[in-house]
């Protein structure tokens, strides 16, 4: 299930920004993206609300609990009922996080797989079952990791060989590049360089918190940094224009200040190729 593919920019929806949403546009926001598991289960008032945004809007989610690398089997009354709420806002695109996040019970965190040939496999066929249950196509996003996992291969390496095993696409998250970047020491420009285009859904963007040199931490919690900024517009000189997602799920600043930063995001796009998406494909006009 695909409708038209998404396109300029986009930002994270949290409930205290329901006040003060920017208009849909050219002049705000292009797609709101939300964590399914905070609104598909609720009922009266919020429920209404929800339903009348995403009428208004185009939404994408992405996931938090799914933990598709984890050793339990797939919660499939979870994947029933998200199902629904996918089909009762006609949303398309559901994405989740390359890493499971629990196993006798909820770890509250998101835990690096393996890096093994097992894993690539046993993560790929899961990627597989989400994507027939949801009828949509499940895309992962590259997470960020503070402890190197057991390892047969690079990061990279083993993304890529999930992205060919379970043919999905991917949630691009250049923050978190330059986060594992920072904390495992690789260049952050060759890991990128090295990623399929045509695999892209679209991409977050985000801040982080610098706790040592040698150590900084994924938040969403600040604005981004000029690094993070330079790989963004690397992505778009490499892929095109793909659209583009601002997440910022703490320290919010007033919504004028965050569209400060989306539309930095919208005049870098401006100045890149575009890239159309096509059957799941994303190309970059050359001519």
């Amino acid at each position: 299930m695909m409708s038209q593919p998404l396109q300029g920019t986009g930002l994270g929806l949290r409930r205290c920004m329901l006040k003060d949403l920017p208009p849909t546009g050219p002049q705000g926001v292009d797609f709101l993206e939300v964590a399914p598991e905070n609104w598909m289960r609720m009922g009266g008032r919020l429920s209404r609300q929800f339903k009348a945004l995403t009428e208004q809007y185009r939404f994408v989610t992405h996931g938090l609990s799914l933990s598709v690398g984890g050793p339990k089997p797939l919660d499939t009354q979870f994947l029933t009922d998200l199902k629904q709420f996918l089909d009762i806002h006609q949303i398309d695109t559901y994405t989740e996080h390359l890493s499971y996040c629990s196993d006798d019970g909820h770890l509250y965190d998101l835990m690096p797989i393996p890096f093994t040939e097992e894993a690539v496999r046993y993560v790929a066929q899961r990627i597989r079952e989400v994507s027939d249950r949801l009828e949509r196509p499940l895309a992962i996003e590259n997470v960020s990791f503070y402890a190197m996992p057991s390892h047969e291969m690079t990061e990279l390496d083993f993304l890529l060989a999930v992205l060919q095993e379970a043919d999905c696409d991917l949630l691009l998250d250049v923050n978190n590049i330059y986060v594992n970047s920072i904390n495992h020491g690789f260049d952050p420009a060759e890991f990128l360089t090295a990623i399929p285009g045509e695999r892209i859904r679209y991409i977050h963007v985000a801040g982080h918190y610098d706790e040592a040199d040698d150590l900084i931490v994924d938040t969403h919690g600040a604005d981004v940094i000029d690094p993070v900024w330079q790989l963004l517009e690397q992505a778009y000189q490499q892929f095109g224009a793909i659209p583009t997602l601002l997440e910022r799920d703490f320290n919010i600043p007033p919504m004028a200040e965050l569209m400060g930063e989306v539309h930095k995001i919208r005049h870098m796009q401006a100045s890149a190729k575009p890239a159309v998406k096509t059957a799941g494909v994303n190309h970059v006009i050359t001519a």
